[in-house]
């Protein structure tokens, strides 16, 4: 019987740490025979306890390769020239990638066949073989990062007298029943890859930047976030019907906090880019990767017909009462527009789902405009009819209602101020302007 090393057979003199290493790049790859007592050159020099040395593997296999790969062995005691030698047959897993546990899914502690070595395998190759083995669906898949914190997710949990042990990770579907934390549990992890990008425009278009921020950190840190950073934006504007004063916000809270829920959970989070809300003088533009599942078209979202991509994700933000189970997010945001005059639009393609919320209090302040008895046409008469109207007037008001530009509005409430017809208050982006007493 002759020994030469090949791409599915590896040779070892003697029991060594290295061996685990061959053993799961042949099980990551497509098996094949590994022999102890045998020279890399192929010469038997045989084993003094053979059984001492299948013990020695065996037991290395068991403590330091992850998922358990010991039914995918079989040991055997040969004699080959007198001399005994293992002869260990391995067959690819079902499990793959398998990797040295305490380095964890990662290049160095992964391995796979490459020639006569055992190479550590690229991250192509780890996310290839996860795909093959978990399936194709996202949140269920093995981490490729299991060195995972859920400080932020512990708290959600705990704020509602909700258990987050290991039990109930694992029933959660955060970490598979052998402990490997999955994508869902990546997702709700401090260590969460997943960002959402806001910004803040001047206009109804994206040529001048306001403000913009990159929301990181576990899906709760980002609803938590992206809706404070909202909720700051989201104005309260007032009006008063004879004694009685009406405050009125820019978009409903509730369609605010429910398009905020839909862009995190229905997202398509096997791709790597950000989703994005975006903030105009007259809209909300919520924005995700990933369009519709599919068999489900625009006029069944319409009707309330959900169905969801991330079960799981989607099951624990029910568990902690932050959804209803059957998918209403969308019509109550319809809801809340009822008897507005405006409906919150809908677009999707084969990758994208676009949600825009219209700001209540544009349409309301251009009828105003629109509805004022101006008895003269002067620049200034308009302004004051304006100011005595509202009780203040801001510069941008006065630019809508004139269709001047920054500019020349700017120097038009400067003069009418050294005039004595208005007096500023406040400073800054708060400045408002109100009449002479």
């Amino acid at each position: 019987m002759t020994f030469q090393e090949s791409e599915m057979v590896e040779l070892k003199a003697i029991v060594t740490e290295d061996i685990k290493k061959e053993i799961l790049a042949l099980a990551n790859c497509k098996g094949g025979k590994l022999y102890i007592g045998v020279q890399n050159d192929g010469t038997v020099s045989g084993l003094d306890d053979p059984d001492r040395a299948s013990l020695q593997v065996s037991n290395m296999v068991r403590d330091a390769i992850k998922p358990d790969l010991t039914m995918f062995l079989h040991y055997e005691t040969l004699v080959v020239d007198g001399k005994k030698i293992v002869a260990i047959d391995i067959q690819q897993g079902t499990e793959r990638p398998y990797y040295i546990a305490k380095k964890g899914l990662r290049p160095e502690g992964v391995y796979v066949r490459q020639g006569y070595s055992s190479v550590p395998a690229t991250n192509t190759m780890i996310r290839d073989m996860i795909k093959e083995t978990d399936g194709d669906h996202f949140e269920e898949m093995r981490s490729m990062e299991q060195n995972l914190t859920f400080e932020k997710a512990g708290k959600e949990f705990t704020d509602r007298n909700i258990k987050f042990g290991q039990a109930q990770m694992k029933t959660l579907g955060v970490m598979t029943q052998d402990g490997v934390y999955t994508n869902l549990g990546l997702l709700l992890s401090d260590q969460c890859v997943h960002t959402i990008k806001a910004a803040v425009f001047e206009g109804t278009n994206q040529n001048q930047f306001k403000d913009r921020k990159e929301f990181t950190g576990s899906l709760f840190q980002q609803m938590d976030d992206v809706y404070d950073f909202i909720d700051f934006r989201n104005q309260i504007h007032s009006s008063f019907e004879k004694l009685r004063r009406i405050d009125r916000r820019d978009y409903p809270e509730a369609a605010v906090r429910e398009a905020l829920l839909n862009l995190l959970i229905h997202r398509e989070y096997s791709f790597r880019a950000s989703s994005f809300v975006s903030i105009y003088t007259d809209r909300i533009e919520f924005t995700s990767i990933g369009g519709l599942v599919n068999g489900v078209t625009l006029k069944d979202v319409t009707m309330g017909i959900s169905v969801c991509r991330n079960v799981k994700l989607a099951n624990v933000f029910y568990r902690l009462e932050l959804i209803e189970a059957y998918g209403t997010g969308i019509l109550k945001i319809m809801n809340t527009y009822e008897g507005t005059g405006l409906t919150p639009k809908i677009e999707t393609s084969d990758h994208a789902f676009k949600l825009t919320l219209p700001n209540l209090n544009v349409k309301r302040e251009q009828e105003e405009l629109h509805d004022l008895d101006f008895k003269s046409s002067t620049e200034e008469e308009k302004v004051i009819a304006l100011t005595r109207k509202q009780g203040s007037v801001t510069r941008k008001e006065a630019e809508t209602l004139l269709g001047l530009s920054q500019t020349a509005c700017g120097r038009l409430l400067k003069q009418m101020v050294g005039n004595g017809l208005l007096v500023p208050e406040g400073k800054g982006k708060n400045t408002h302007y109100c009449l002479s007493k």
